[in-house]
């Protein structure tokens, strides 16, 4: 059995961030990079939001250079999956693939969230040229252009008016009769002048080459279908945090994503913390999601501090 001080589950702007500064800190941390290393950002193309970067950067160039930082600075990053924990007794257990398990002094879950998606194949494959599942990282790219948004919650609704300031014509695609969103929202959106809401709107497909020309929708009563000319194509049916192999030990809130103590990183399991999407379903941000990571290994270092005082 391995055993390490601090122990990062998941990359990304939060993983990495918490690596910087957990080995800036001497904690010798460890960090398994999971499914998809660097995270969503991985799958992102033009990055104009994160300060420091005045031309903006590619979202897979930045991720690479947050890993080369932390691994200058001494972090050991490993390519593998947490497969399952145990958080019953201290140090915590954690197994990677299947059949490696780490005792861990301290935990940082930094796992993330994935976007839901409809399934269909251009969606995928006009994945970051045109398609997005962030209209607030990406909206901007579309300034003055028409552009359709798929969902019917309170997120939809708050994507559609957000890139109605900046676009020149929102279509929100709703599935059935009636959004379900709040009314306070239900109202923003319909009392906006350049957003048009259809209901009873299936997407069939995302029409585009090497960007996104239209999206074919299909009237659900009618079976009638019909090309909307757009630009740019949104997602905003959801997010699914990925924290299942944690729930049987880490208090999680109905949607599955962690709870931590306000103003904290800390979970209901001394010496696990939790940063980035996967405690945070409201901002989504590269940016929050590191300066989470930064709050995730300061809180892993004084918790070390004070039990290692405690226990001399």
């Amino acid at each position: 059995m391995e055993k390490v001080e601090c122990l990062i589950i998941g990359s990304g702007p939060a993983g990495y961030t918490a690596a910087i500064y957990a080995a800036r800190a001497d904690m010798k941390p460890v960090l398994y990079e999971g499914l998809q290393p660097g995270g969503q950002l991985t799958i992102t193309t033009e990055v104009e939001n994160y300060p420091g970067y005045p031309d903006g950067i590619q979202g897979p160039e930045m991720m690479d250079l947050f890993k080369k930082q932390a691994e200058r600075l001494g972090t050991d990053i490993r390519y593998g999956l947490a497969t399952s924990v145990d958080f019953s007794s201290y140090p915590h257990k954690v197994t990677i693939d299947e059949t490696h398990v780490i005792e861990a002094e301290t935990v940082i879950i930094a796992t993330g969230a994935s976007a839901k998606w409809l399934g269909l194949p251009s969606e995928q494959r006009l994945n970051g040229s045109g398609v997005s599942a962030c209209a607030v990282c990406d909206g901007f790219f579309y300034k003055g252009k028409d552009v359709a948004i798929v969902g019917a919650g309170d997120t939809a609704a708050e994507e559609a008016s957000y890139l109605s300031k900046i676009c020149s014509k929102v279509y929100m695609l709703v599935r059935k009769e009636a959004m379900r969103a709040s009314k306070a929202m239900i109202h923003r959106v319909e009392n906006t002048p350049n957003i048009e809401i259809l209901y009873n709107t299936e997407t069939d497909e995302v029409l585009g080459e090497f960007g996104v020309d239209a999206v074919r929708v299909r009237d659900s009563k009618s079976n009638v279908t019909r090309e909307i000319a757009i630009s740019g194509f949104f997602v905003a049916i959801g997010h699914t945090p990925n924290t299942s192999i944690f729930k049987d030990f880490i208090t999680l809130d109905e949607q599955g994503y962690i709870i931590t103590q306000p103003d904290s990183s800390k979970t209901n399991i001394k010496g696990v913390f939790a940063c980035g999407d996967a405690q945070d379903k409201i901002y989504r941000q590269a940016i929050t999601a590191a300066g989470s990571g930064c709050m995730a290994a300061l809180d892993a270092e004084r918790f070390l501090a004070t039990y290692k005082a405690e226990t001399l």
